[in-house]
């Protein structure tokens, strides 16, 4: 696997992407691949991996391991990250053939600015676009750790893609980030010419908790009637807050990933109050919406042992039900994450297709 040559910085994006737990030690040296794959393994460990693809074991035992030596999330580990400045390893270098600008813009009323990470954008052309929310829980990542990834997106499907640096949980819980979000949308249609932009063909995507963003946006674009959202890529989305608290998951779910407690205490800073309660409000959690009508088309894809995957169907068959054409993607034995730590995998390989086969016809040209 791709996945045990990878530098040690590159590992770490990976980690910080798709489990959450990077972030918050990225002082501690990271362990040798090989010397994992070697170890003997724990009778725990073996019961973590006996629900996963054996192609994904090689990596899952990298974030198994590397879990262990960072210990559990808590808030307080959450915040001391934030103030120690340990926002994850450096970004992954920039391809130099797909143009990328930093653009600061004006945020929600008495808020901050809001950054933006603007991708190939080329004036004159008139092309779809991607607004992106990069995951993270809710509380931790950064959008800068997308963008080569996001480069290479643009490049393959010639769009412009908008990344929106929005502000995290508990700081600011999720009125403050779905206004930021909203912004880089406002932005982004209002400046379709000098992006090269169709602005009739923009699609929202994230992964995670940018998944449950782009979710968010998207009933928020329906409900304002102010700028039209094309389609909707929700990967392995993190929708419902009731999810690992009052409705408990079985055990071979999310085995290796983002599991239970964290995703209670991401939910917990996002809501600013407990989760799974009757007070939590609709507008903050994209499974608690009263209706589905009227959104964008939508392709959403998770792995079979992800913690979201039930929640996942669901939306999915919500959506379905709402009359959205909806395409759903469940990966068997796949854990949260995947996809970006088992690059070469076959399974990972199908789930990344799909995705920009997805991406691709949503975002065609109309024909003439």
């Amino acid at each position: 696997m791709k996945i045990l040559n990878r530098s040690s910085a590159w590992l770490l994006a990976a980690l910080l992407a798709t489990t959450g737990t990077a972030q918050i030690a990225t002082a501690q040296p990271l362990p040798d691949p090989a010397a994992v794959a070697a170890a003997p393994l724990s009778a725990e460990d073996a019961a973590k991996l006996a629900p996963i693809a054996p192609e994904l074991h090689a990596a899952a035992r990298m974030a198994i391991y590397y879990s262990q030596m960072i210990g559990p999330m808590t808030e307080e580990t959450v915040l001391a990250s934030r103030k120690s400045g340990r926002m994850g390893p450096p970004p992954p270098p920039h391809h130099p053939d797909v143009p990328v600008m930093e653009q600061m813009i004006p945020g929600p009323a008495g808020a901050p600015q809001v950054k933006l990470f603007v991708i190939n954008a080329k004036e004159g052309a008139s092309r779809g676009g991607i607004l992106h929310t990069h995951g993270g829980g809710y509380i931790l990542g950064t959008a800068a750790t997308d963008v080569r990834r996001l480069q290479e997106l643009a490049k393959e499907l010639d769009v412009v893609i908008v990344s929106v640096e929005y502000r995290l949980a508990p700081e600011t819980t999720y009125a403050g980030s779905i206004e930021d979000n909203y912004a880089g949308l406002r932005w982004m249609h209002g400046n379709a010419a000098k992006l090269g932009l169709d602005p009739k063909r923009i699609a929202v995507m994230g992964e995670s908790a940018g998944g449950g963003h782009a979710a968010l946006l998207a009933l928020t674009a329906r409900d304002r009637g102010e700028i039209p959202i094309a389609f909707q890529a929700l990967i392995y989305p993190m929708l419902d807050d009731r999810t690992g608290g009052v409705v408990k998951v079985p055990e071979h779910i999310a085995t290796v990933g983002w599991d239970a407690q964290q995703n209670q205490l991401g939910w917990k800073a996002f809501l600013g109050q407990q989760p799974g309660t009757d007070s939590v409000p609709a507008a903050a959690v994209p499974a608690r919406a009263a209706s589905l009508e009227g959104l964008p088309p939508a392709f959403i894809a998770v792995g079979g042992v992800d913690l979201f995957v039930s929640e996942d169907i669901d939306y999915a068959r919500r959506l379905t039900e709402a009359g959205v054409p909806t395409e759903l993607l469940v990966v068997p034995s796949a854990y949260h994450g995947f996809d970006a730590m088992a690059p070469e995998s076959p399974q990972a390989k199908q789930f990344n297709e799909a995705r920009v086969e997805a991406l691709r016809r949503a975002l065609a040209a109309p024909a003439k």
